[in-house]
């Protein structure tokens, strides 16, 4: 994989009172691609970052129809990658790449 590719699975870190909470336990949440498959956000992660990860589980977030001063909407769907990563790996997300 190639570093554009790389930037193309990652979309951008997910920045939440749960992210936060999880980042005890050597974990990083991030927003991917929908099409993005469990090796391909591990190499990414592992390219981007020069970390070592030890398991990437997914989940997908469908988009929600919402109401806004009587005018309906829709939010997004979204695919999020919770990347565990080895003992004594660390990634700072707040300083970007």
């Amino acid at each position: 994989m190639n570093l554009l590719d790389a930037y193309d699975v990652i979309l951008s870190p997910s920045i939440t009172e749960k992210s936060t909470l999880v980042s005890e336990h050597n974990q990083v949440i991030f927003n991917v691609r929908r099409t993005a498959t469990k090796p391909e956000i591990r190499a990414a992660v592992e390219q981007l970052f020069n970390v070592k990860v030890k398991a990437v589980n997914t989940l997908n977030r469908k988009g929600k129809i919402k109401r806004f001063k009587g005018i309906i909407g829709r939010r997004s769907a979204v695919k999020k990658a919770i990347v565990t990563l080895e003992d004594g790996q660390s990634i700072d997300i707040t300083t970007g790449l």
